[in-house]
Order: C-alpha cells, then structure tokens, then sequence
C-alpha cells in the first residue's frame, strides 16, 4: 500500500514529467491543497511550475476545465485573507488570476465536459469572488447557472441566498430591501436543508455561515408580514401588445433598472423605479446629480428598446425602400433593425464614461472635464505620485463603488490576456471599430469575428470588423445587461457613501429636506 504525499516529499520529488496525466493531476491536486492554510509560497510556486506542465501535454476538453480550477485554486491562496486590513484593497491581482482562470473554465466551449459537479464549484467559486469585490448583481446569475446544473449543490444556493441578502441590506428602499431579504431566507432555508441530504457538496464552515444568515434574517425583518403584503404578479404590463411583449421580454432578461428583477421575471419589477438615494449637497445647490443620473437613465431605457426593436422579425421599414446598396455576396446584414442595434450598442457602451462622470462630481476626485473616463477615474492623473487607487476612493471602504471599479477593469485593461472576461475584451473590440471604424454584419458567416484574411478568397472583407447577426445581438444583450449592473452599483455606491458621510458629519446644524416632483409619461413627448 503506498504511502500518501507529504509536503517535503513532494517539494524533494522530481516533478511530474514522468508520471501519467492522471498522476500528475492527483499530484499537483495535492501539493495545492497542503499549500492552502500554511500559505506556503515555494509550494504554490512549484504547484504552478507543474500546471505548466500540464497545459503543455495533449490534454481532453475535461482536463483543460480541470488545469484551470486549479490554477485558480493555487492563486486563491496568494489573495489578502480578512484578517488582514488588505482584503479592502482595489487593486488585487492575485484575484484577477483567479477570476481569470475561473472565467476561462466557463467560457471554454468545452465546459460541457468537465463533471458537472467540478462545473458547480467553479461556477459557484466564481461567483464568490464578483460577489467579494462588489459586483452582486453579476454574482447571483454565475450561482443561478450554477444551480442550473445541479439544483442540489447547496454551496451555490447559499450563497445566492447570501447574496440576496446583502443587496436587501445596500438598497435605500426599505420594502424592496425587505422583499429581497425574504428570498434570501427562501434560498438560505433550501441550502441547509440540501446541505442535511448532501453534506459532500459543500463544507461545515459554510453550513455555519448560512445558519448565521437565516438567525440574523429572522431577527431583524418581520418576514411574515412582507410575505403577506408582498404580490410579485399580477400587475398590468401595457397597453399594447407590443409594449406587453416588450415589458415581458425585458422581464426575462433582468433587463429593468429594479432590483426585484434579480428575484425572477415577476410583473411587479416591469418597470424602472431605480433612483439615486436621498442625498446631502450645500444650500441653494441645484440638483445636478438627479438631472444627470434622469440622462443616464433615460439613454439606457431607450437603448434597451432600441435592441428590443431591433432583434423582432418582421418586414423591411419604409425607410429602407428605395436606398440602393450593392450585394457584396458574403451574406450582408443592412436595414434599419441592424442599425437599431448599432445604435443600442453604442449608447449602452457610451455609458460607462458617463457614469464616471457622474463618479468625479459626486466623490470631488479632481479630475479635469476633459480626462475623465471610466478607465481613468479611478487614478490620480499621470504624472501625479503612483498610479494607486485615489485615496478618496480607497478609503471609503464603498462596496458597490469597488465592484464598478472592477467592471472598469474588465472592459479597459491594457494587458488584455491578464484580464479576467475574453467576452468584455470582445465588447470593447467591438465598440472601437463600431466608433471608429468599420463593422460588417452578415447573415450568415463562418468562423469568429473580427478582422478577416482573404486567403485567396474574393468576398472575403479584409478592410472590415465582421460579426454575424447572431453574435451582434449576443454581445448587444450582454452589453445592456452590464450597463445596467453599473447603474445599480452607482446607486448603491451612493446611498454606501451618504451613509458614511453622516456618520463622520459633525456638525449639529439642521439639514432641511427638499422632495421634487416626477415627470409624468404623458409629458415625453415633443410639444
């Protein structure tokens, strides 16, 4: 009978160049498990060293997804543990590692292969970790794919309910947060009871952590009361037909700025209450904020229509009757529906400076007009001392603001191959030659998109950025979605900081209130 590995027999050995595939897994398994707790860097070090290794070798689409998880377990050992006062840095690149490979795992085509329930852990791990930095919007649906999966893998059902949880308590509307926080209970209820039928799919501590959950929920919020006032349907969503399939549409697709539409495609979340939270400015200040934010709103509301109108089938529109264009005979995509979803694309994009606009006003940061941008905001301006995070900003200990800081990461990074999303760096690609240069739609096309070769073929575009119909409308739904994750943790962010800044306010004076009415539906419209 052999032997099981120590730590010292395993740094002594030889590596794994002359074992099996299947040993060399096992063995790189193991040295990355004994380096977790003690921290032992030289471990992980060499543990790596071996995973480069691995990815060297003829590896099945299964061992790939495997490589990767542990590769991201071998970094997650290198990140700021709480314990520490670094785990409120910004900037850690240790999870940007992690998160890369975890991404990595999901995004492969072969992710189907991996064993379901190695996918769960990814995928719930992943989670995890966006939910950590602050993006829980983007969290709850990496566990819902998870529990896509196996709906008995409790792990990733806690943390939903976790994570729902945690949003009740950001949000400013007290109702809404104490609806969230009853399905939070729902899901934190399920997970312990799957956690008493399969305790091998997860572990004790998180079992533990849940049960704190569920006691802390059920002391603080009155949970039969909101189930008894709260009806998630019911409500009228249109007039039309065509604003009732649109408003069910943009339902299913977590599309409303309303934070209920994170509990499922429920009528009473058909429409876009989300606001900035009450907020405190110097006397005879206008509401400048409220104006801007009413912009970034309203640019987002109309895009998402846009998209909406864009993708429905249906006959060519009179404006395109009668425009000649030449037939190029590679499967062209022209009409005014393909350039709906153009322009969807761009406002949604255009967004993200906005909001870093809005970021530089409301957190005083310094930034000239002219510099700001949603890659820039975060820095003092080169030139100025390091290139950290602005103190303003570090310091603030703001959640939401953290996870819009990483969104920012994904979409802007200069070293794209150590960024986490393959997809965001597609979006941005994207939006450069949407801007700025040349994108062809086909309806039909073969191979990814982007810049083609000719390869001796006539109707090959090499001048062009190609993209089918299909993927357009893909990274177009996927663009919107994380537009209005932004928005979200702008507003959260806000109401995080105001409550901050009232506690350190120590002045006694009175702050006099000022409410302003809404502008009615019926008054959008040209006079």
């Amino acid at each position: 009978m052999k032997r099981a590995p120590t730590y010292r027999s395993l740094m002594a050995s030889a590596g794994i160049g002359r074992l099996s595939t299947d040993d060399a897994f096992l063995r790189t398994g193991i040295l990355i498990d004994m380096c977790a707790a003690p921290r032992r860097k030289a471990g992980i070090a060499r543990a790596l060293a071996w995973c480069d290794e691995l990815e060297a070798r003829d590896l099945t689409a299964a061992e790939r997804g495997q490589l990767d998880y542990f590769r991201a377990n071998a970094w997650n050992t290198r990140r700021p543990r709480r314990r520490s006062g670094d785990v409120w840095l910004w900037d850690q690149p240790a999870i940007q590692q992690e998160i890369f490979f975890l991404r990595r795992a999901t995004s492969a085509e072969s992710f189907s292969a991996v064993e379901h329930y190695r996918r769960c852990e990814i995928l719930t791990n992943l989670g995890n970790l966006l939910s950590h930095l602050g993006r829980s919007i983007e969290a709850l649906e990496i566990w819902r794919r998870a529990l896509g999966v196996a709906p008995e893998f409790w792990m990733a059902r806690g943390n939903l309910g976790s994570g729902l949880a945690r949003l009740g308590r950001l949000h400013y509307d007290r109702n809404q947060g104490a609806v969230m926080l009853l399905s939070a209970h729902k899901e934190l209820v399920r997970a312990l009871g799957d956690a008493e039928k399969y305790p091998i799919f997860g572990f004790p501590e998180a079992r533990a952590h849940f049960e704190q959950q569920r006691c802390d929920i059920e002391a603080n919020v009155n949970l039969s009361a909101v189930a008894e006032n709260f009806e998630p349907d019911g409500y009228a969503v249109g007039r039309s037909k065509r604003e009732r399939q649109y408003r069910l549409w943009s339902l299913r697709h977590d599309l409303f700025l309303h934070l209920l539409n994170e509990l499922g495609p429920d009528t009473v979340a058909a429409h876009d209450p989300l606001v900035l939270p009450s907020f405190v400015t110097k006397l005879g200040e206008p509401p400048v904020l409220i104006g801007y934010f009413n912009q970034l709103k309203q640019e987002f509301v109309s895009a998402r229509w846009a998209f909406f109108e864009g993708i429905q089938d249906g006959p060519a529109h009179l404006s395109d009757n009668g425009v000649l264009l030449i037939n190029t005979l590679d499967y062209p995509s022209y009409g005014l529906s393909a350039e709906k979803i153009r322009t969807a694309y761009r406002t949604a994009y255009s967004l993200f400076d906005k909001m870093a606009f809005f970021l530089n006003h409301y957190m005083a940061l310094g930034h000239a007009d002219q510099d700001v941008s949603f890659r820039a905001v975060w820095r003092p301006k080169k030139g100025k001392g390091p290139r950290g995070i602005l103190a303003a900003l570090a310091a603030s200990k703001n959640l939401p603001f953290r996870g819009l800081y990483w969104v920012s990461k994904d979409l802007f990074e200069e070293a794209f191959a150590d960024v986490a999303d393959p997809d965001a760096r597609a979006l941005h690609e994207l939006r450069i030659h949407l801007e700025h240069r040349y994108v062809k739609v086909h309806e039909l096309m073969a191979g990814p998109a982007g810049r083609q070769k000719a390869a001796g073929d006539l109707f090959v575009d090499t001048l062009a950025y190609s993209i089918s119909r299909s993927d357009l409308e893909a990274r177009t739904l996927r663009l919107l979605k994380l537009v209005r994750a932004a928005l979200i943790y702008l507003c959260l962010g806000m109401h995080w900081e105001e409550r901050r800044r009232m506690k350190r306010r120590r002045s006694k004076r009175l702050i006099a209130s000022q409410s302003l009415p809404t502008v009615e539906d019926r008054f959008k419209r040209k006079y």
